[in-house]
């Protein structure tokens, strides 16, 4: 069954088409909680509650086709709940290396960049080019024009770009 019509079973309270629209997602959802909360057991714990979240409200999603798209800004939602609760704690090379974590810090400076960016930002961002979202379903999702997302969206890319630059990155000729 495809995801849109298992969707709308969801939607009217098919318990089985939640369960299997949930695994259909859950990969996307994990990577998602991964990515905002950098910690496996806090990624685990974020997809149990936003399944409960997501079957509290499911009734909720309007359009069907949107259901991953809704699904995932539920778990954004959720850790960024997580974070703001929390105390980021910045940890040194030196710590890191005393950890076991690898010297190669090229994710590290990626989440550096991303930091620099605002919540919104980062949000497109990672709906863009991590969950291959499109322009025009986020546009809808956060009832926003399309050009206002491009529009957005080019900055932040822009500020990344100007981030690596900075950091002694070498500048791609055109």
């Amino acid at each position: 069954m495809n995801g849109k019509k298992l969707a709308a079973r969801a939607i009217a309270g098919d318990d089985d088409a939640f369960l299997s629209l949930m695994l259909m997602h859950k990969e996307a959802l994990y990577r998602t909680a991964l990515a905002y909360l950098k910690n496996e057991e806090d990624a685990l714990e974020a997809m149990q509650e936003v399944t409960f979240r997501a079957y509290a409200k499911m009734a909720t999603l309007k359009k069907p086709e949107y259901a991953k798209t809704w699904l995932i800004r539920v778990m954004m939602n959720y850790c960024r709940d997580v974070l703001h609760k929390q105390k980021r704690l910045v940890l040194d090379e030196d710590i890191l290396l005393q950890q076991g974590i690898s010297e190669d810090f090229t994710y590290l400076e990626v989440e550096d960049a991303l930091a620099q960016l605002t919540d919104e930002q980062r949000e497109l961002i990672h709906l863009k080019y991590l969950q291959d979202v499109k322009i025009k379903e986020i546009a809808e999702m956060t009832f926003t024009p399309e050009s206002t997302v491009k529009t957005r969206l080019y900055k932040a890319l822009k500020s990344l770009r100007s981030f690596f630059e900075e950091k002694g990155g070498i500048r791609r000729v055109r």
